[in-house]
């Protein structure tokens, strides 16, 4: 009875640790899940520490629940709606980011729990991290995109990035000036071609859901992300995702290989959700061919960046185009871009839309002459964040879709 008392008596961070150890040894590594796994916790619990009870022994058996199934000690973090992002330097304190500013919450890990959280998240998806493929990028059951670095790249342990995605959806109301939200649903309706481009956290794949809202229920949209993370609310909409290469380093399907393949089933509309590699040409080269209306989205400080990174990224790929025809197909293709950023206050936001349009041309006058080739450049419709300072001239795509209304520019008495 006494080295029972001495038991119960022990700080809860030893006994969370055996009771972990007596549920993997007893399992041998195979657990159950949910109920079951949870009725095994609390049986072992009762045999190990018998006098301890109530509330205690609740915590307890949550404690090493929560540890032994899905991502133990971050999994309330995970469910916090506010948290868009955690993240683990190695041993240590963990850092989150909430309401788009950064903090240090109260959980510690230690290096064999990050590995092992690493390796709950890769095992299912058929991948490897170790020393000698030590970076992985995979993504949790609802959508959040993991990485993960081990050693020897990590040097202070193994680094786990989670970035997570709201689970209410974004209204473009919501992150849009006025009226720029009413001119952008108008924009995916008239099927216009749209690149959301930002940087790093700034809001891109939460405006692209929001645009993709838009989009009539009646339509047929294809999704390629080399990631799944969005979440789009229509009926008919098919999903893509692209593979790595597996262990043995086969297997790999890429973004551009899936761009194609979605133009064989009969797409209404493609959305690309990261544009980064030669798949440009293949998301443009629909948007050219009856596919108007696509989205997509790329990592860039401002709309002339965005398009200009799309240019390199077509002149890096297997196919020789000469820089001209590069941007004969943007100016083609390519209809609006909007802008998105991360304000100081932490929310994000759209900063700037600009209608896409040729520049000077070269020494010809004419597009791909052996003078210059014609600049790629973007005229912005807003006058800053006060709102909505003119319309798109390009007429819009769709057969009979109604020009932008008027109303939605600021007055002149407004600008002042």
């Amino acid at each position: 009875m006494l080295r029972e008392a001495e038991k119960a008596r022990q700080p809860a961070d030893d006994l969370e640790d055996r009771l972990h150890r007596l549920v993997l040894a007893a399992r041998a590594g195979a657990l159950p899940d949910g109920a079951c796994l949870r009725s095994e916790v609390q049986r072992l619990a009762r045999a190990e520490v018998p006098l301890l009870g109530g509330p205690e022994l609740e915590r307890l058996i949550d404690a090493v629940t929560a540890r032994a199934h899905g991502l133990g000690p971050l999994d309330p973090v995970l469910a916090d709606p506010d948290v868009t992002e955690v993240m683990v330097n190695g041993p240590g304190r963990v850092w989150i980011e909430r309401h788009g500013h950064l903090e240090r919450i109260d959980v510690h890990l230690d290096a064999e729990t990050i590995e092992r959280l690493i390796q709950r998240v890769v095992g299912p998806l058929g991948l490897r991290v170790d020393r000698s493929s030590a970076l992985v990028d995979a993504r949790l059951p609802d959508g959040s995109r993991v990485n993960a670095v081990v050693a020897p790249l990590a040097l202070d342990g193994p680094y786990l990035t989670i970035r997570r995605f709201g689970a209410r959806p974004i209204t473009l109301g919501e992150v849009c000036p006025p009226g720029v939200a009413e001119l952008l649903a108008w924009a995916v309706r008239a099927r216009s071609n749209i690149l959301v481009a930002g940087g790093t956290g700034a809001g891109k794949t939460t405006l692209l859901n929001a645009l993709a809202a838009e989009i009539p229920a009646t339509e047929r949209i294809v999704t390629v992300e080399d990631a799944a993370e969005l979440r789009l609310p229509g009926d008919h909409v098919v999903r893509l995702e692209a593979r790595p290469p597996n262990s043995e380093g086969v297997g790999e399907v890429s973004l551009r290989a899936l761009v194609r393949n979605a133009l064989r089933m009969r797409p209404d509309r493609i959305i690309v959700g990261e544009v980064r590699g030669p798949e440009a040409l293949d998301m443009l080269q629909a948007m050219n061919t009856g596919h108007e209306g696509s989205l997509s989205t790329c990592h860039a400080n401002s709309p002339p960046d965005a398009l200009r990174r799309l240019e390199t990224m077509i002149l890096t790929g297997s196919v020789a185009l000469p820089l001209a025809a590069v941007r004969d197909q943007l100016a083609a293709a390519v209809d609006l871009v909007v802008q998105v950023a991360r304000r100081p206050d932490g929310s994000r936001g759209v900063t700037a839309v600009a209608e896409v349009t040729a520049g000077g041309s070269g020494d010809s006058g004419e597009p791909g002459s052996s003078g210059h080739a014609e600049a790629i450049s973007g005229t912005d419709l807003l006058g800053g964040p006060g709102g909505l300072w003119r319309l798109p001239s390009r007429p819009p795509r769709g057969l009979g879709a109604t020009p932008p209304d008027p109303c939605w520019v600021m007055s002149p008495q407004v600008r002042r």
